[in-house]
């Protein structure tokens, strides 16, 4: 990412900018306090089949001991996102994006507390401080980095959301959340719960 994207402070280009900071809610994550908007970009990476008929599907057996309030799996190596629902008569794949780095991977069980249509979204007060030109604010639409659904969870500032930017998916282009496509985060919205667990390995 440029410094010119960063530091121009017009609402077009920070747009542009934050699509690839932020993710998809996805989310501003705990990783933003490492993150140093001033280093280089990553190399990019080669061009990923998004085909969900590439990806395995998977058993819930080895990853929960029960189905309570459904369950997803996040398999940051894959790229993709799992879904079971609690009666097991329903098995969901889908193609996500992943963090940057694994640096700023956060692995392990978590739930989510809450679900947004529409979520708006503010940067952290660490982004903020990094980045004073960027507004306080963006509403809910389509300029937001959040996508048309947020699955909140139980980790600070983590979310499972959807991105308008359909390159991301996919790839390695987030801070820490997990993205999805707005049809399938709105899909996956319908199906999950306050209480469903998530597991990212």
């Amino acid at each position: 990412m440029s410094k010119k994207t960063l530091f121009t402070p017009t609402r077009r280009r920070f747009l542009a900018g934050t699509a690839a900071l932020i993710g998809s809610p996805a989310f501003a994550t705990e990783e933003e306090e490492t993150y140093d908007p001033l280093r280089p970009e990553p190399e990019p990476e080669p061009a990923v089949r998004r085909n969900i008929s590439s990806f395995k599907a998977l058993h819930w057996g080895p990853y929960f001991s029960n189905l309570k309030n459904g369950a997803v799996l996040v398999d940051t190596t894959s790229r993709a996102l799992h879904f079971w629902s609690e009666d097991e008569s329903l098995y969901k794949l889908y193609p996500s994006s992943v963090p940057l780095t694994d640096e700023m991977t956060r692995r392990g069980r978590t739930s989510v507390i809450r679900k947004v249509e529409g979520p708006s979204w503010s940067p952290t007060p660490s982004m903020k401080k990094r980045n004073p030109e960027w507004p306080s604010y963006i509403e809910p639409g389509p300029d937001n980095p959040l996508g048309t659904h947020a699955l909140y969870l139980s980790w600070k500032y983590y979310r499972i959301h959807g991105t308008h930017d359909t390159r991301k998916i996919g790839r390695k282009s987030s801070n820490g959340c997990i993205g999805l496509y707005n049809q399938h985060i709105s899909e996956l919205f319908s199906l999950t719960k306050v209480g469903t667990q998530v597991l990212l390995i």
